[in-house]
């Protein structure tokens, strides 16, 4: 759960006691993809048998919240890495003005120095090392990927 924001643990448990319709603080996994497929979740059937299975340990055919919270995560989270890198991607594409597929360490300074104008010229040239791991005085995707996920 501490993988999710605070909204996202809410927003399943309304969904969960929603379909825990005795309120016996479980729900059949027959119910799991119905849940997902509601909340815009895409889930591949083969995929969510397995994590059902890895999830429901005592294999009751039953999943307490935070067995739910644990399966459902593994697809939100997934939507969202693929969401930032997909912005990720957009904004790099917006920097490599020529299309050359990186961008040059004198344009990352301009946007860090956008970013935070504390930044001295020290400070600058320390965080383009740490990125430009490979000293090429350009910042390809992977390294500018490195850089805003951390």
């Amino acid at each position: 759960m501490d993988e999710l924001e605070p909204e996202q643990v809410t927003m399943l448990k309304k969904a969960f006691d929603g379909f825990d319709h005795e309120k016996k603080g479980a729900i059949s996994t027959d119910l799991v993809g119905t849940i997902l497929r509601m909340m815009g979740q895409a889930y591949n059937a083969k995929t969510l048998r397995e994590l059902i299975d890895e999830v429901d340990a005592d294999h009751s055919g039953m999943l307490e919240f935070e067995e739910f919270v644990t399966l459902a995560a593994k697809f939100i989270i997934e939507d969202d890495s693929e969401a930032m890198a997909k912005e990720l991607k957009e904004a790099f594409r917006l920097y490599d003005k020529e299309g050359n597929g990186f961008i040059p360490t004198s344009s990352l300074a301009e946007i860090l120095k956008e970013l935070d104008d504390t930044l001295s010229d020290e400070d600058l040239e320390n965080i383009i090392k740490e990125i430009d791991t490979d000293g090429s005085g350009t910042l390809d995707f992977d390294e500018f990927m490195e850089m805003m996920t951390g």
